[in-house]
């Protein structure tokens, strides 16, 4: 999932965003109606509803192949309101209640009329993937997790932890191909397919790197270069950027989102900020580029069983959230982090996550155990007594920790060290434990045209995708991204083909 040795782009990339001028461009090597950049899920639900309209699609895509960052993620899909799944589960939900949950988990700021249409929407949008051939079983994964480790179609994503059970009624929402593990390449696989199916066309080892703008300040088209030759591309309709995040642009992290810095990368190492570079040359508005998502590399189990805490031994959130939002808690927090367990609730992992087996260190005291991790004496030895005090009562007054989770933890102890994880996952001496990326993007409509900083839309130019500030406020739930970027990825296309 992560890539972190990924090219930043060279100075004469960064040249080449500046918009090309139509009247001089001696000619087109290839002509279309709707142009996509980039072929991930954003772009794969973009070209296939501008073909399905009618229009003739063209999709660039940088790599050799279709697939971007969703080719490698979970492939979760956030969907609610009553899906087939949801039923056949036993669970009743509501638009209402997928929209009060998201609303506080991805806030605070959340895009509330992009949010709105996208629960509102959302049920058709499930059918929308079925019809493309993604197939969901009917059953339930009951454990935390970021990912299913099985082939079950539905999964809880923080929904039944506090605060948001005060919110909404728990309903599980994460929707995902039947896959053991990473799912994303299923998904991309049908989507793909679906899209040269209606008919689209699709030119790859093509890195767009400039827009073409007629004299009235319409998007007419795009420059790009393949194995070196420069071609160009004329758009009769409008050019849809799907061209993904900029977390592997270290400048641009460094301009909007330093709070990545130094941390891991969850990308396919595209994620340059190209899309949004370009059309930042014509003037376009971004929003939210501050925003992030985190992934703390721990397992959820186990800290839902355990303890997470700072490196001052301090709790700080209850374990039992989504762990994308204790893992941008975590960002806030003195590092290193640790998850804090006992013989009893490691034993339990042990057929669950053999990647932390055997424990990165074991004490027969808290005492011993503050001294291996370099805590102040004492700090962790007070969070543990305080947290068994009320757990021997089915009781988290500090975080509201689910009672199902609450046991005290008992002599010997052990601490997982997610940066030991971390290591082995992303092949790096000095990783932080941390990995993410940007949510934060070009500011569109709903329909997907990309607003010029003066509020206007910027005639034949439109973004879906973490190229687009999506439904995000400031925070994030698995799914998300696919969901977001195909819900508007498919309006976008609609409206570019009109």
């Amino acid at each position: 999932m992560t890539n972190d040795h990924a090219e930043a782009p060279s100075p004469d990339l960064r040249a080449a965003a500046e918009p090309v001028a139509l009247a001089s461009v001696e000619r087109f090597d290839h002509e279309t109606d709707v142009l996509v950049v980039g072929f991930g899920c954003a772009g794969a639900a973009t070209a296939y509803e501008a073909a399905a309209a009618g229009a003739r699609v063209l999709v660039l895509e940088r790599f050799s192949g279709p697939g971007g960052s969703t080719a490698q993620s979970g492939g979760e899909i956030y969907l609610g309101g009553g899906t087939r799944v949801q039923s056949a589960c036993g669970f009743e939900d509501t638009p209402e209640d997928m929209y009060a949950y998201l609303h506080a988990a991805l806030g605070p700021h959340p895009d509330e009329e992009k949010l709105r249409l996208y629960c509102e929407g959302s049920v058709e949008h499930f059918e929308w993937f079925r019809a493309r051939g993604v197939p969901f079983e009917e059953s339930l994964y009951d454990e935390p997790g970021w990912m299913a480790p099985t082939k079950d179609g539905l999964m809880w994503l923080g929904e039944n932890a506090w605060p948001y059970t005060t919110f909404a009624r728990p309903a599980p929402r994460g929707h995902r191909p039947p896959v053991e593990g990473y799912a994303g390449g299923m998904l991309m696989e049908r989507l793909a397919a679906a899209v040269t199916g209606a008919g689209a066309r699709v030119h790859t080892d093509t890195r767009a790197s400039a827009l073409v703008v007629d004299g009235s300040g319409r998007v007419a088209g795009v420059v790009a270069r393949r194995f070196g030759a420069e071609v160009r591309y004329r758009a009769r309709k409008g050019v849809v950027l799907t061209t993904g995040g900029f977390v592997d642009d270290e400048e641009m992290l460094a301009e909007h989102a330093p709070l990545l810095l130094g941390h891991g990368k969850v990308s396919d190492g595209g994620d340059d900020g190209s899309g949004i570079r370009m059309a930042g040359a014509l003037g376009a508005a971004t929003r939210r580029m501050a925003a992030v998502e985190a992934a703390l590399i721990v397992t959820p189990e186990a800290a839902c069983r355990g303890l997470l805490v700072n490196a001052l031994g301090q709790r700080f959130i209850n374990e039992d959230v989504y762990p994308g939002l204790f893992s941008h808690a975590a960002l806030h927090q003195p590092a290193p982090w640790w998850v804090i367990l006992d013989e009893d609730s490691f034993a339990s992992l042990s057929t669950r996550n053999p990647a932390g087996l055997p424990p990165d260190h074991a004490a027969e005291t808290l005492a011993e155990l503050e001294r291996e991790l370099g805590m102040p004496d004492g700090a962790l030895e007070s969070t543990v007594t305080m947290y068994n005090r009320h757990a021997s009562l089915g009781q988290d007054p500090l975080f509201h920790k689910n009672p199902k989770w609450l046991r005290e933890l008992k002599a010997p102890f052990a601490a997982i060290d997610p940066r030991v994880l971390a290591r082995m996952a992303e092949n790096r001496r000095e990783a932080t434990g941390i990995s993410g990326f940007t949510l934060g993007g070009l500011h569109t409509t709903v329909d997907g045209e990309v607003l010029h900083v003066t509020g206007r839309p910027i005639p034949g130019l439109y973004a879906a995708g973490r190229a687009a500030s999506g439904i995000h406020g400031e925070g994030y739930v698995s799914g998300t991204s696919i969901g977001d970027g195909t819900f508007f990825g498919r309006r976008a296309g609609r409206a570019a083909a009109r």
